[in-house]
């Protein structure tokens, strides 16, 4: 097995820790990944497009953080994927020499094997590159290739074959691994973890104060892309529904800047729910009881400003439910994060492998909002059965915690690094 004496490892990543690189799961997942790596003893390196005011490269909770395309960021300031043909154009050719210098000939001095972890259709070109630059070099026994596929963004455009010769391919969930079937590939899998710290009590006071600010049994909570995959519509006609049956069902939500938005919120209003946009800044539990309050009864409260990670336990545990109900989810980080909350995650039946019906939490098999609306009215009306699932999520979600992905993908690394004649 790979030790900290014998393996460094680098991603590769469009999305990165910076609140400029976050758009959706893979920013978690760059990040936390790393950070275990890092917390296990591994020299760590993550490369990824970061916010352009920040130093190009420092040091935080152990990854060495390179931030790529900073002169292209700089133009196009509103996100990551702002002028994401044109990062992807310079990430090619500042990539491999950063890469170089920052992880491969230190590895190699040290006498260490590189792993390269490149995620999502972004990096397909950058992953071919350095294969032909490193058999160039005459050391590519001396690097492990991996690209990994967190969703099936621009799979009609990659050569597949290509791809397999240059690196191992992977994916997130069996569900992915099922996707890629029909364009003759078969994936390893290796999901999707969450840090340690996620399995930490939440803070009782917090929730509470948050449960009673809503003034109602029956609060929800949505977060994601607006994107019709996460099933926005769904969500709001069991709200709905549950209204005009008279359980004063509401809805916390934070969506993107995708131009759905507005679909999901015209949507919303032809119901007939009142929607209330919050702006102000919420920082802390504190701020989202107080939207809550402030709002009255609203049935929707679209919080318009950043919401931290460190504010989402709280609300999870808080809620009736947490309304994860995609119906294409790769793996579904969501969900899994409001379980380990002890929240009651409503998760739909795609990619959310760690999913038991009933079992740890409640999966939605249409996009029905009467299904939706049927299973948060069960919540509220049985006490118990929101007790068991809460106890049983907790237990559950342990098994995902990034210690234990990060030692299953070492034992895998063995095979992978044997199939790529590198020498451990």
């Amino acid at each position: 097995m790979f030790t900290a004496e014998t393996l460094e490892i680098a991603m590769v990543s469009f999305e990165g820790p910076d609140q400029y690189s976050q758009a959706g799961g893979l920013g978690v997942r760059a990040k936390e990944m790393c950070r275990a790596f890092a917390a296990a003893g591994f020299r760590t390196t993550l490369y990824f497009v970061g916010d352009p005011g920040k130093t190009a490269v420092e040091v935080v909770d152990g990854v060495q953080l390179v931030r790529m395309c900073q002169s292209v960021s700089r133009v196009h300031a509103a996100g990551v994927y702002d002028g994401e043909r044109i990062k992807i154009e310079r990430m090619k050719h500042e990539l491999l020499p950063l890469l170089l210098e920052r992880s491969l000939r230190p590895a190699v001095a040290a006498g260490r094997v590189l792993t390269v972890l490149c995620e999502e259709w972004q990096t397909v070109e950058f992953v071919e590159l350095l294969d032909r630059d490193l058999r160039h070099r005459g050391i590519r026994d001396r690097c492990v290739i991996l690209w990994n596929a967190n969703n099936h963004f621009g799979f009609h455009d990659i050569d597949w074959r290509a791809l397999e010769r240059a690196a191992t391919v992977t994916t997130v969930s069996r569900y992915m691994k099922h996707l890629m079937w029909p364009y003759g590939v078969n994936p390893m899998v290796i999901p999707n973890g969450i840090p340690l710290e996620s399995l930490e009590p939440v803070d009782a006071g917090a929730a509470s104060l948050i449960r009673r600010s809503a003034h109602t049994p029956c609060l929800t909570f949505k977060i994601g892309r607006f994107s019709p995959d996460k099933r926005w519509h769904q969500s709001l006609d069991a709200i709905a529904e549950l209204r005009a049956g008279g359980l004063p069902a509401r809805l916390l939500m934070r969506g993107g800047m995708e131009h759905f938005g507005q679909a999901v919120l015209g949507h919303a209003r032809l119901l007939g729910l009142d929607v209330v946009d919050w702006a102000e800044p919420v920082d802390r539990p504190d701020d989202v009881a107080r939207a809550l309050a402030a709002t009255g009864t609203a049935a929707v409260v679209n919080l318009r400003r950043f919401l931290p990670e460190s504010v989402l336990p709280a609300i999870s545990a808080a809620s009736a439910a947490v309304l994860a109900n995609s119906g294409h989810e790769p793996f579904g980080l969501v969900g899994l994060e409001a379980m380990a909350a002890g929240g009651v995650a409503v998760v739909g039946a795609t990619g959310e492998e760690y999913a038991r019906p009933y079992g740890n939490a409640i999966v939605m098999e249409t996009a029905d909002g009467g299904e939706l609306a049927s299973a948060l009215a069960g919540i509220v009306e049985r006490p118990d059965l929101s007790r068991r699932l809460r106890r049983a999520a907790r237990r559950d979600a342990a098994d995902f915690a990034w210690p234990k992905i990060v030692d299953g993908f070492l034992e895998r690394l063995r095979y992978v690094a044997g199939r790529q004649h590198v020498a451990g």
